[in-house]
C-alpha cells in the first residue's frame, strides 16, 4: 500500500472523520495542514487536487479523492472490507450509506450554527437566538440516533461500520459545546466505546477550535 496523504486541519469536523477512519483501520498516513489560517487551499497545486478549495483531500498514490464521507467510504472499502467496516450485505451497506448521508445533509447542518456561535464567534458578537434555533433543530436528531442505538450496539448492527465514524465526530463536536444537553444513555454508552479506544486519540479528544 502506498503512503496515504490527508490534507486538512484537525479543527475541521470533515477532516476529523477521515483521520478517525484511517486510525481505526490502522493505516499509515501523512497529514498536511490546510485550510483557514494554514492557507494552501487556494494555491494552484491544491486546486488541481480539489477544485472546491476545501478540506479534506485524500491522496492514495496516484488516486485523489475529496468529499469527507466519500473518503471514509473509500478507505473502508479499500482497506477495511474484510473487517466489516464496509458492509458486504447490500441492505446493511445502504443502511450505513443512509446514516452517512443524513449526517452530512441533516445533522451537520442543524448543529453547525451553534458550533460556529460558541466556538468561532467572539462572545460579544454571539447570537443567542441562532444558538437556540440550532439546539432546537439538533436535539431531536440526536434523539433519533439514541433510539437507533437502543436497538443496536452500533449504528447499523452489532459491529462498527463506516456509518459510525461521521456520527462519532458529530457527537464530539456537540458534546464539546459549553451548553447543557439531554441525557441520551445509548449514545453515551456507544460514544464511551469510541473514546476508550487508542485509535480515537488525536481526534475525539481534541478541544474544539
Amino acid at each position: 500500500m502506498s503512503m496515504l496523504r490527508i490534507w486538512g486541519r484537525t479543527s475541521s469536523i470533515n477532516v476529523r472523520k477521515v483521520l478517525l477512519c484511517a486510525q481505526w483501520l490502522g493505516l499509515d498516513f501523512e497529514r498536511v495542514d490546510a485550510g483557514l489560517a494554514y492557507g494552501v487551499v487556494d494555491t494552484p497545486g491544491y486546486r488541481a487536487l480539489n477544485p472546491n478549495g476545501l478540506v479534506p483531500t485524500l491522496q492514495d498514490g496516484d488516486f485523489t479523492l475529496w468529499e469527507s464521507n466519500v473518503i471514509v467510504r473509500y478507505l473502508c472499502a479499500q482497506y477495511g472490507g474484510a473487517t466489516g467496516w464496509y458492509p458486504d450485505g447490500v441492505r446493511q451497506r445502504f443502511e450505513a450509506e443512509r446514516w452517512m448521508d443524513w449526517q452530512q445533509t441533516t445533522l451537520n447542518r442543524a448543529g453547525g450554527p451553534a458550533f460556529l456561535q460558541w466556538i468561532r464567534t467572539p462572545a460579544p458578537q454571539r447570537d443567542r437566538q441562532l444558538i437556540a434555533q440550532s439546539v432546537a433543530a439538533t436535539e431531536p436528531l440526536f434523539g433519533a440516533v439514541d433510539a437507533q442505538l437502543a436497538r443496536h450496539a452500533f449504528m447499523v448492527g452489532d459491529t462498527p461500520t463506516m456509518a459510525d465514524l461521521p456520527i462519532a465526530c458529530e457527537v464530539h463536536r456537540w458534546w464539546g459545546l459549553p451548553q447543557p444537553r439531554p441525557a441520551w444513555p445509548h449514545i453515551e454508552r456507544w460514544y464511551a466505546h469510541w473514546l476508550a479506544h487508542p485509535a480515537s486519540r488525536g481526534v475525539l479528544d481534541l478541544p474544539l477550535s
